[in-house]
């Protein structure tokens, strides 16, 4: 079940298969003209700070071609243009497509289903869309697809801190505070969601063993900022 909006009702168990493809799709059009800063308020900017790590622990060399998926409004494309690379975004929503700010090419597509031929790209980064995902066997299938033999991934995504007094902390502020600010600024349903989504998410072993089981090798996780995020990077074997 679903509110008017199309974004998943936050008070009915969380949506799976195609639902969860609808509902998310029409959540994150909801959302797009302010998602950007509502992302600056609610992280302290942090954010900026993650995707510019992403991009360094690509550690490709310049002029890769490095897809962009789930992009958003284009902040990881930005960076990866700064840094030199040739990054192409992809999303299934129109309307973060609509309000992204890059000069990438931007191509309406699901994750999991590439409009890519095999082994033609360098890289793919993928920005705090792991839990949106409807699975992420096919997903992590469809990036050694596309990737060519070296080529690398950085998937940055949300997480919990290890530290029990960071994480009473952060479950709080995650729980309540960003709703809160969310609803001010934005859509409250969404951002009642988004803080439950990560329920989506499997065990970090479970996640790191998924990632190697399809045909990645230098699986490694970094905790950022205290462990509130965290960044898997992996090489294409």
């Amino acid at each position: 079940m679903t509110v008017p909006s199309g974004i998943p009702d936050p008070d009915q168990p969380l949506p799976t298969g195609e639902a969860k493809a609808t509902a998310v799709r029409s959540m994150f059009d909801a959302i797009a003209p302010r998602y950007d800063l509502v992302n600056r308020i609610m992280t302290f900017r942090l954010d900026v700070r993650w995707r510019r790590r992403t991009v360094e622990r690509l550690n490709l060399p310049a002029g890769s071609a490095v897809l962009d998926l789930a992009c958003g409004t284009g902040d990881l494309c930005r960076d990866l243009a700064a840094a030199g690379h040739r990054p192409v975004g992809m999303d299934l929503s129109w309307g973060m497509l609509a309000s992204a700010r890059t000069d990438a090419p931007l191509v309406h597509a699901d994750a999991l289903r590439l409009p890519v031929a095999d082994g033609s790209v360098d890289g793919v980064t993928c920005g705090f869309a792991l839990r949106n995902l409807t699975g992420l066997e096919p997903f992590l299938a469809e990036l050694a697809r596309v990737l060519r033999p070296g080529g690398r991934i950085g998937l940055l995504e949300v997480d919990r801190p290890r530290n029990p007094v960071l994480r009473i902390g952060h479950g709080v502020y995650f729980g309540r505070i960003v709703p809160l600010v969310g609803g001010l600024l934005s859509n409250r349903d969404a951002y009642r969601y988004l803080p439950r989504s990560v329920a989506y998410l499997p065990p970090e072993d479970d996640l790191l063993a998924t990632i190697a089981d399809a045909r990645f090798v230098d699986v490694a996780k970094d905790r950022c900022s205290g462990g509130i995020a965290q960044l898997l990077t992996a090489t294409r074997a």
